[in-house]
């Protein structure tokens, strides 16, 4: 039995050399891996004394050769094929041990050279060989996997079911391989073809997904530096599927809105945000929007949670709280509890360009809504420099909630999240109904799309609400419009609609 090894991660190579050694197993290896192994005393051999030719142009062909291949490929049970390796001089690979060129880790570097450089040709050859002819050899791509192969060698325990299963993971790692290297000419060129690759790495198994009948798992996406790729779980739980699904948005509406910004959010939904002097103030601020949906809720801050703001946030039960830092005394404070979890982030990663939604056999593909509010003042009174700001602030907040969506806000902090409504005038309601005693007088009104019809101005000024943002495009906007000039209201068209289903 003669066993190719040539990898990138040396991880366990020379214990496995020498195991497989051990075993009567003869070696050929390549480059830094036949350095590797025979500075540990192994006894193995270079590929030039398979391929009787040298490797070239600065390693780039070094086992593209028949005498590799073709002793990879050729079937053991077809008399043919062994006519043919015989008569050639070709002898078997029975196992092949290949990891592939760090093409992710030049990417990062961002050398094109390099990264050229770094496209495996050689390795994803034999992978591929290795795993076609699985029935005949052994194709092992992780170096977690040795340990098993070496036990199973030992046991003559070489079955189908492994052959396959260890193809199945080769074929993964090529495929993986490759999507990256295409998603990176895809940005090169600014150019899409028919064919949309992603290829996600398995980080870990979650406890369950949304419910506990859900199976569910953590991937990492290595061609995105996305405002999660970084995010370091410093103290607290497991963090679990819905936590990291709330996650998402709560970071994403706390990196648009800038410094102090404080996003509290239940259910995929902010149901508190403010952008204060301080990220005390914000939290403060935020937290009176909604003093019972923060509960059990997350806490996303664009900033440092010192000391005083520690001191609140520890009076409620939270999830999670993820902040850029925490300071010292922080920590002592909110470490008390063992289950909050505390997330470090890095908000100076981008958000990600675009969202993926799987259906059933298709798949949804859209880019993320950056789009940029305008301000078309469309009635006769005109909003105050104090109103846009605020108008400009629940239009960025609503674009995070579920729609049909109206956020209410004042002083750069929200008095009211209505999502999730089949009618826009119900999720005005919703806040009216459910903050009976709050004063919205000189509020504004953010709306994810435009009024079909007046009521939801008309509800607004019953409240007390001063001036609405909405996208302004229905058959009916003079209507709204009308109503405000009745009712002496400020109204604003974005042309930006924010629906978030």
């Amino acid at each position: 039995m003669r066993a190719l090894l040539s990898v990138t991660d040396k991880t366990g190579i020379e214990k496995l050399a020498k195991d497989l050694r051990d075993l009567g197993v003869s070696l050929v290896s390549t480059g830094g891996t036949y350095k590797k192994i025979k500075d540990s005393g192994v006894d193995v051999s270079e590929i030039e004394e398979i391929t009787n030719f040298p490797e070239i142009l600065e390693g780039r062909v070094k086992t593209l050769s028949p005498y590799v291949h073709g002793g990879i490929l050729y079937k053991r049970d077809e008399a043919s094929h062994v006519s043919t390796v015989e008569e050639l001089g070709i002898k078997a690979i029975d196992i092949v041990v290949v990891n592939l060129y760090e093409f992710q880790k030049a990417l990062d570097k961002g050398n094109p050279e390099e990264i050229i450089e770094n496209i495996d040709i050689g390795g994803p050859s034999m992978v591929r060989s290795a795993a076609k002819n699985h029935k005949d050899v052994l194709i092992v791509t992780d170096p977690s996997d040795y340990d098993e192969l070496i036990e199973r060698l030992k046991n003559d325990d070489i079955d189908l079911a492994y052959r396959q299963r260890l193809a199945m993971k080769a074929f993964s790692l090529t495929a993986f391989y490759d999507s990256v290297i295409a998603r990176y000419f895809t940005k090169l060129t600014g150019e899409e073809s028919k064919y949309k690759t992603y290829g996600f790495e398995k980080e870990t198994d979650l406890r369950y997904g949304e419910n506990p009948g859900q199976e569910a798992s953590l991937y990492n996406d290595p061609f995105v530096t996305g405002l999660m790729e970084d995010i370091e779980v410093i103290h607290g739980k497991e963090m679990s599927y819905n936590n990291y699904n709330d996650l998402n948005p709560a970071l994403e509406l706390a990196q648009e809105l800038g410094d102090n910004a404080v996003v509290a959010l239940k259910h995929q939904s902010p149901c508190g945000v403010a952008v204060g002097s301080d990220v005390y103030d914000s939290y403060i601020k935020a937290f009176e929007c909604d003093s019972q949906s923060i509960f059990g809720g997350i806490l996303a801050v664009n900033g440092v949670v010192d000391e005083k703001a520690a001191s609140k946030m520890h009076e409620i039960f939270l999830e999670i709280i993820a902040a850029k830092d925490f300071t010292k005394e922080a920590l002592e404070i909110l470490t008390k509890k063992k289950n909050l979890r505390l997330v470090k982030v890095d908000f100076a990663n981008e958000s990600v360009r675009e969202e993926i939604r799987y259906l059933n056999g298709k798949v949804l593909i859209q880019g993320k809504d950056f789009g940029k509010d305008e301000v078309n003042i469309v009635t006769d009174k005109k909003p105050s420099e104090e109103e846009i700001k605020d108008l400009l602030f629940a239009q960025k907040v609503v674009k995070y909630v579920k729609s049909n969506a109206i956020v209410v806000a004042k002083g750069m902090k929200t008095l009211g999240c209505g999502a999730g409504q089949q009618s826009r005038v119900w999720a005005l309601e919703s806040i009216k109904d459910h903050f009976k005693d709050r004063d919205f007088e000189g509020a504004v009104l953010g709306s994810d799309a435009f009024f079909p019809f007046s009521d939801t101005v008309e509800l607004a000024h019953e409240m007390g609400i001063s001036s609405i943002i909405q996208p302004g495009g229905s058959i009916r906007d003079e209507d709204s419009i009308d109503k405000c000039n009745e009712y002496g209201m400020s109204m604003v068209f974005s042309k930006s609609r924010h629906f978030k289903h």
